[in-house]
C-alpha cells in the first residue's frame, strides 16, 4: 500500500531558481513530446510507446536548441515522459480525457524518484541544489526521520505556494479476526448513519456549512463601492 504526506515546503533563493528551472523544463519536455506524440498518430497512425518518447527525450536534449535541459536533473524529466505514457493508456482504455498541454501559469511540479534525492534523518537534499530543503511536518504522531519514500514530489501552486509530497510504500493493514456479530448499518439524512444495536452516527453538514459560509461571502461584496481595492478582493469567494 501507499501512501502520501503532503507539507507546506519552503525554499530558499538558490532552491527556487533550481526548482523553477525544472518546472520549465518539465513543461517543455511534456509539451512537446506530446505534440510530437499527436503528430506521428495523425500523421503516421502509430502509437508511441514509453521508449520510443524516451528516445525522443534524449534526442531533444541533445539538440542544440534545446541543450539547456541538461542543466537540470534528468529524472523529472523522465518521469514527466512516463506520466504523460501513464495518461495515454488511460486516454485509450477510455478512463480519462486526452491528455493536455501545460501552462506556465497552472500547478508546476516536478517529481524525482530515488536516483534524484537523498533523504537523511528527516532532510531532503533534491539533485542539483546543495542544502537541504525545508518543510513544514504536520504529522506529530510520525517521525519524519523514520519514513522511507520512494518518490518525492515538489510542486508550485498558481498562488506561488510550495508544496512537497513523500510516497511512502507501507505494509496494508491486517484482516481483523472474525467475531462471528452481524449488525446492519441504515443511512439517513437526520443521522449519517444508524446501526441495528442503537449506534447513532451524527450527520457533519458540510454541505450546509459551506452554502452558510458562501451565502456570506456573496453578500459581503455588495457594500463595498464597485470597483475599490476591498470590492476586488471581496469577490474570492469561497469554493462550495
Amino acid at each position: 500500500m501507499r501512501t502520501a504526506y503532503k507539507c507546506r515546503a519552503y525554499p530558499d533563493p538558490e532552491q527556487m531558481s533550481v526548482l523553477n528551472r525544472t518546472f520549465g523544463c518539465v513543461r517543455v519536455v511534456w509539451n512537446r513530446t506530446l505534440a510530437w506524440r499527436h503528430a506521428r498518430y495523425h500523421g503516421e497512425q502509430v502509437k508511441t510507446n514509453f521508449t520510443q518518447a524516451n528516445a525522443y527525450l534524449t534526442a531533444m536534449k541533445a539538440t542544440g536548441e534545446l541543450g539547456w535541459l541538461n542543466e537540470v536533473s534528468s529524472v523529472p524529466l523522465q518521469q514527466a515522459v512516463r506520466h504523460q505514457q501513464v495518461a495515454f493508456t488511460s486516454f485509450f482504455a477510455g478512463r480519462t480525457r486526452y491528455p493536455r498541454y501545460k501552462s506556465r501559469s497552472g500547478r508546476q511540479s516536478a517529481e524525482y524518484t530515488r536516483s534524484g534525492f537523498r533523504y537523511r534523518d528527516g532532510r531532503l537534499f533534491l539533485a542539483k541544489t546543495d542544502t537541504p530543503l525545508a518543510f513544514a511536518w504536520s504529522w506529530p504522531d510520525i517521525d519524519p526521520a523514520a519514513i522511507d519514500p520512494s518518490t518525492v514530489t515538489v510542486s508550485r501552486d498558481p498562488c506561488g505556494r510550495w508544496y512537497v509530497s513523500f510516497a511512502v510504500d507501507m505494509a496494508g493493514p491486517g484482516q481483523l479476526p472474525a467475531t462471528g456479530a452481524v449488525v446492519g448499518v441504515d443511512l439517513g439524512i437526520k443521522d449519517f448513519a444508524v446501526t441495528s444495536d442503537g449506534q447513532k452516527i451524527a450527520n457533519p453538514r458540510t454541505l450546509a456549512k459551506r452554502e452558510r459560509n458562501l451565502a456570506q461571502a456573496s453578500g459581503m461584496r455588495h457594500p463595498e463601492p464597485r470597483r475599490s481595492i476591498r470590492w476586488r478582493r471581496s469577490g474570492r469567494l469561497p469554493r462550495a
